[in-house]
């Protein structure tokens, strides 16, 4: 069995020795000190993330999908990340997927012999059909899961462009990756429980990858969340709301204009400021590849 006791999310915080006798005032505060050290962990892999970025992006706009593999809490943050993706940016289930050791039972139940199981990790790679338009996350906060490491390898045999998120320094037996991010937010406050300050930081790390890849090929315009289709009431106030701050018509004549795209706020907002009909502002956008900005001429 491996000795894992030298890696970073295995060592004891100092700050935390007494934490079983802290009043419950200090350990607050100081888990906030150490949530901070988390953010600026991330902070200091923007290069690395924006590289992650850029592999994303270029797989959507060729049709690719971005698969993140992981087990415990980082599988759970991967499989969380890709089911938010959809309901934000009205992105297809397909394009941003989450593959958890031991299966979707795992979301709710640990399955913690799973995660030892290099060659499952392969097989779910290839039963995704796993090729080169594709981008695969490995996600390990302690870095040594074998059924990441089985996943990673099998996709970069398939031809898929691979990135590696991990909270501990380069070992030996590191899985090989196009890209590595490596937040090193030191020990956690209670030791090895990484679903503390390294779930933090992974978090962070898949907000950013997913949101600006999307924005890149065209989810967003300004910072409002125009690719959306109205299907619930909280989603048609919203539709409103930017059809009315893009175009400026009014609040009223905003909901009018979302029924008459049929809830497409792109579609909406083509045929207000372009004077056209919702064919056309569809055929508008398929030329622009989506792009709003671009299908307004702006």
């Amino acid at each position: 069995m491996q000795d894992r006791s030298f890696l970073l999310t295995e060592q004891r915080l100092a700050e935390s020795m007494e934490l079983d006798a802290m009043p419950i005032e200090a350990a607050v505060d100081l888990m906030q000190e150490q949530d901070r050290r988390a953010v600026e962990a991330v902070g200091a892999c923007r290069d690395q993330i924006v590289a992650a970025i850029e592999l994303v992006a270029a797989a959507f706009a060729r049709g690719g999908r971005l698969i993140y593999v992981g087990a415990g809490t980082s599988g759970r943050l991967g499989v969380l990340d890709a089911s938010e993706c959809p309901p934000t940016f009205r992105a297809d289930p397909e394009m941003v997927q989450g593959l958890i050791a031991g299966g979707n039972q795992a979301m709710f139940r640990a399955q913690e012999g799973a995660e030892d199981n290099a060659e499952q990790g392969g097989r779910d790679i290839a039963d995704k059909r796993v090729g080169s338009n594709d981008v695969v996350m490995g996600i390990a906060a302690g870095g040594t899961t074998p059924y990441v490491h089985g996943a990673l390898r099998r996709a970069r045999e398939l031809g898929a462009r691979t990135v590696f998120l991990t909270c501990v320094a380069a070992f030996p037996g590191e899985p090989e990756a196009d890209v590595v991010i490596r937040p090193l937010v030191g020990p956690e406050v209670v030791t090895g429980s990484t679903r503390l300050k390294a779930g933090t930081a992974t978090k962070l790390v898949l907000n950013r990858i997913t949101t600006i890849a999307m924005v890149r090929i065209g989810k967003v315009y300004e910072n409002l969340m125009v690719d959306l289709r109205a299907s619930n009431i909280k989603l048609r106030d919203r539709a409103a709301r930017i059809v009315a701050t893009v175009t400026g018509v009014s609040r009223e004549e905003a909901f009018a204009w979302v029924d008459r795209a049929e809830g497409h706020v792109k579609a909406a907002i083509v045929m207000i400021e372009k004077g056209v009909d919702y064919e056309q502002a569809r055929q508008l956008l398929e030329d622009s590849g989506g792009n709003l900005r671009a299908a307004l001429g702006r």
